[in-house]
């Protein structure tokens, strides 16, 4: 073989080795570009999805954002109870209610007339509080606006008949039913005087939501097991097992005579 054509051969085997490695370095370069696209794309929907789970969280606190506003007549720390009955009352029965709640339904059901009797009588005051615990456990929102529509009609002074409605026609615990200000509203037609522009506004606008969270928050930092929670002068009455409204009527006339 001439020299001629072996350096032809040669060049020819250089310009392949040369345009090989130019392939190389472009497929790599492509890699490097398909890769850190694809990082800038990862990040770029983590960062979607943290605005969005931002955002979602806001949307999810908004309607309990904005200032505490208690009710009318409230009392105790923080004017977190809705007081009911005579000041001078020697017995003070404190309650923490669900509206949304069976186990507080069933309650209210067998003890309402007692209460009712007692109170009236002057002998018992009752201290009520609102949870929203249902709403934690099930999902959904009712327990929270039920409460808020129970503040508005306490400051309409009809937080006694309106309460005792919502119980009267508590949804299924499943159904977030009191979660539609319209079926609170609708509600607010059988307690004589309630359903008013200002009621309406009240309970449309969650004027107390933040009020409602704050009595949540201070159930949950209470220590009790559950709802409802009922305390007569501190002592914890639903736990015994013994109870009866009798019994509970009994103890209310026995300290009124004191």
């Amino acid at each position: 073989m001439s020299e001629k054509n072996r350096d032809g051969k040669r060049t020819a085997r250089e310009r392949l080795a040369v345009e090989r490695e130019k392939q190389k370095s472009a497929e790599k370069r492509r890699r490097v570009l398909i890769v850190g696209a694809s990082v800038v794309c990862v990040l770029g929907l983590a960062a979607v999805i943290g605005v969005v789970a931002a955002n979602s969280g806001k949307d999810s606190k908004s309607e309990s954002a904005g200032p505490v506003v208690a009710p009318s007549g409230a009392q105790g720390k923080d004017s977190l109870a809705i007081p009911v009955g005579e000041e001078s009352a020697k017995s003070t029965l404190t309650v923490w209610e669900d509206f949304r709640c069976p186990a507080c339904q069933s309650f209210e059901t067998n003890y309402r007339s007692t209460i009712h009797e007692l109170t009236a009588a002057g002998k018992l005051k009752v201290n009520y509080h609102l949870a929203t615990i249902i709403d934690g456990n099930m999902g959904g929102s009712g327990s929270r606006h039920a409460a808020n529509a129970a503040a508005c009609a306490q400051d309409a002074g009809k937080f006694t008949a309106y309460h005792d409605v919502l119980y009267e026609n508590q949804p299924q615990e499943t159904d977030d039913a009191f979660a539609k200000n319209s079926r609170l509203i609708e509600l607010a037609e059988k307690v004589d005087g309630l359903d008013t522009p200002t009621f309406r506004t009240c309970v449309e606008d969650g004027t107390h939501n933040s009020w409602v969270v704050k009595s949540n928050e201070a159930f949950q930092s209470g220590g009790f097991g559950g709802t409802p929670t009922v305390l007569l002068d501190g002592k914890n009455i639903y736990q015994d097992q013994t109870m009866t409204p009798a019994k509970l009527k009994q103890m209310v006339e026995a300290a009124d005579k004191a």
